[in-house]
């Protein structure tokens, strides 16, 4: 199924991990979470409450999920919302993999936000015809 559904049925393997370091306990419950992010973002998207669609579709098993095209919860497979499942793996390698590298690495450079004033409206003519 598609919709940020595999994902979070993907959080009950997640489970399934016993024992470790209070860190890799951290670990396992940073994962969950990111799990459900991306249901959660496209409910969102769509208009709806994140949270809560993301505790709806829990509730379900399967390919049943939240369709934000319709707004309504039902099979996604046979609504043809689906997610090919080679770019969901290769996404939560890719993650994984950019965060060992945050985690190991002892400095990281980034640039200063820097808050620029914004332009002054340049006046339209104040209602003079041109």
């Amino acid at each position: 199924a598609g919709g940020g559904v595999a994902l979070l049925r993907a959080q009950a393997a997640v489970d399934k991990i016993r024992g470790g370091s209070n860190d890799e306990k951290t670990g396992r419950a940073l994962v969950k979470r990111a799990l459900e992010e991306p249901l959660r973002q496209i409910a969102t998207n769509a208009g709806h409450e994140g949270g809560v669609v993301v505790e709806r579709v829990r509730e379900k098993e399967g390919s049943l999920g939240f369709n934000a095209a319709t707004g309504e919860f039902e099979d996604l497979v046979a609504a043809g919302v689906i997610d090919p499942a080679k770019v969901v793996r290769s996404t939560l390698q890719n993650a994984a993999s950019v965060a060992a590298l945050l985690l190991t690495t002892e400095a990281l450079i980034a640039e200063e936000k820097v808050d620029t004033p914004a332009m002054p409206d340049p006046g339209h003519g104040g209602g003079m015809d041109f």
